[in-house]
């Protein structure tokens, strides 16, 4: 089994997940667990196996949407830390601006550090179980 670091799904997902008017992916090589960033059109160079989004030696990672990290994500945390605030909470998410409103109510409830290790543990998680899917070891740094 090819082993990967979690940090660099951690990078490859922040990668993937990147959506700014350009393509941006994630690749995993099956042999070496290396994981490689590609952006088109983002002014910046890499060094990326030429055969790598058409070889099945690579696997194209997901991103955070592909994952469930995001409202549902969102509302996970709230239903367990916020209770009081769910409808508050999916007010936002029906408007522009969800996510910082939602910050901003995390600040006002002093629970900016209780979502980030919330976020932090469900997105190593999910990349565990993506990783191990695609038969891949994840170890830590």
């Amino acid at each position: 089994m090819t082993t990967v670091k979690l940090s660099d799904l951690l990078d490859g997902l922040d990668f993937a997940s990147f959506d700014e008017g350009f393509e941006a992916g994630a690749y995993v090589c099956r042999e070496t667990g290396t994981v490689y960033c590609v952006a088109e059109d983002a002014g910046v160079e890499m060094d990326v196996p030429p055969d790598l989004e058409t070889s099945e030696q690579y696997v194209a990672m997901p991103g955070k949407r592909d994952l469930d990290l995001g409202i549902r994500l969102v509302m996970a945390f709230v239903e367990e830390a916020l209770p009081k605030d769910l409808e508050t909470v999916e007010g936002y998410f029906n408007k522009r601006g969800a996510y910082s409103k939602f910050r901003d109510l995390l600040a006002r409830r002093d629970a900016l550090d209780r979502w980030h290790a919330f976020e932090v543990e469900a997105t190593a998680r999910a990349l565990r179980e993506w990783a191990e899917g695609e038969g891949f070891s994840v170890v830590e740094n």
